[in-house]
């Protein structure tokens, strides 16, 4: 074989080669990407929202000329509740972009109505949940002398919610309301007929059974955070004594209400992969603390509010840093409360209720903020929130008009006969 041909059998096979690799190439890639496209797609499907991620307690109250709401944040676990469609079907109130909203008439008192939320996706029904509204007459227990212990944590402690629900029940002298508590905010010493309670900033449902400092370099050694007061020293041992309590703070009479809104402390820090286990935890240590309540209180009406939900990411980063997330909270407090209401649900009766604490609060409007630069370059002040968990006197107030609402039912139902007129 001459140069020339040599030449060009070499060039033959050399284009051949590079064909065939090209082809191989093409016949190994192509499916691979195919493949990847359609399990990137599956994964973004597992990730979006299902029938468990919508929650309504079983039961809301309201009274005439109060307003009651759902906020569909409350209810509805989301990332961003924009990407859906809510679609609530109830005979009464209104549905608005991001709640539904009612104000009961005086005739429509002694009535209850059935409500739906159904929320939908670009594909169509993603979950459903359906509740019953209550409305009780305002007039209800009226001229009935009630008493009431109000147990929680910073946001008992800021005293708006029993403040309004102290309120209201003098508005309408239905009941005639005596709060039951060692402190009216902070270690205030209450007054006569006014408000009074047991809540105390970062506490749990563990902290009221365990919290007894006795070392002088505790920072809490001589405040009023320093022992738990249901705590008592006897035969040189610590136990939990409601009896001496009420001795102490209500004149030897157990109180005809006891509320419990708990929750916030116990689950903020939780992450995903702690979550159900702290989950765990908590409804083991609140078992605990109701028993013993209820060992001591037999008759008393017991209420366990549903933990409320927070703020945006701007409030949670001016508090806690890069310590915890607003999502990261929001989902911890939503999954506590699906577990509670399932946990509770077999001792609801009429001395034991939910509270549906949870619904009525409006965590973008009712929030504390503050006027903010936009930036060191950017003199610009806008509007920022800026507290995680705790609302501004508005959120309290809902809160209080959910206790209050709550506090009717029972009164209307004869939940509270016992209680002495």
């Amino acid at each position: 074989m001459n140069r020339r041909k040599r030449i060009f059998a070499g060039a033959v096979l050399f284009c051949a080669a590079i064909m065939f690799l090209q082809g191989c190439q093409c016949f190994v890639n192509k499916p691979v990407e195919k493949k990847s496209e359609k399990t990137v797609v599956k994964k973004e499907e597992k990730k979006l929202a299902k029938a468990g991620d919508i929650f309504l307690p079983e039961k809301i109250y309201a009274v005439p000329g109060i307003e009651c709401n759902i906020y569909f944040k409350n209810i509805f676990f989301a990332i961003n509740h924009a990407n859906y469609v809510f679609d609530v079907d109830c005979p009464k109130g209104k549905q608005e972009e991001k709640r539904w909203t009612y104000i009961p008439w005086r005739n429509e008192v002694d009535k209850s109505y059935p409500l739906t939320v159904r929320v939908y996706d670009e594909k169509g029904l993603v979950a459903e949940a359906s509740t019953t509204i209550y409305v009780t007459s305002a007039d209800a227990g009226k001229g009935k002398n009630l008493s009431i212990l109000v147990v929680g944590d910073s946001l008992t402690n800021a005293t708006e919610y029993p403040r309004q629900l102290l309120a209201l029940c003098n508005k309408e002298k239905a009941p005639l309301l005596t709060m039951v508590g060692s402190h009216a905010e902070s270690g205030k010493k209450p007054v006569a007929n006014g408000v009074a309670h047991e809540g105390y900033g970062g506490w749990t449902w563990s902290t009221f059974r365990s919290q007894y400092v006795t070392d002088p370099k505790n920072r809490n050694f001589k405040t009023y955070r320093a022992k738990s007061k249901f705590i008592f020293e006897k035969n040189g041992k610590r136990v939990f004594s409601l009896a001496d309590y009420v001795k102490k703070y209500n004149n030897g009479k157990m109180p005809d209400v006891i509320t419990f809104q708990l929750g916030v402390n116990d689950i903020f820090g939780a992450t995903d992969k702690t979550l159900d286990a702290r989950i765990k935890t908590v409804l083991a240590n609140a078992d605990t603390l109701i028993t013993l309540f209820r060992k001591e209180a037999p008759n008393a009406v017991i209420g366990v509010g549903f933990v409320t939900s927070g703020a945006n990411q701007d409030a949670f980063g001016n508090n806690y840093k890069c310590k915890q997330t607003s999502f990261g909270y929001y989902r911890n407090h939503f999954r506590l409360n699906q577990a509670m209401a399932k946990h509770f649900a077999s001792r609801i009766n009429d001395k034991f209720v939910m509270i549906p604490s949870n619904v009525n609060l409006d965590t973008e409007n009712n929030f504390p903020i503050a006027k903010t630069r936009i930036n060191t370059q950017n003199l610009t002040r806008i509007i920022r929130q800026n507290n995680g968990v705790h609302p501004d006197k508005n959120g309290y107030r809902q809160m209080g008009d959910s206790y209050f609402a709550w506090l009717k039912y029972l009164l209307a139902k004869g939940a509270l006969a016992d209680a002495k007129k």
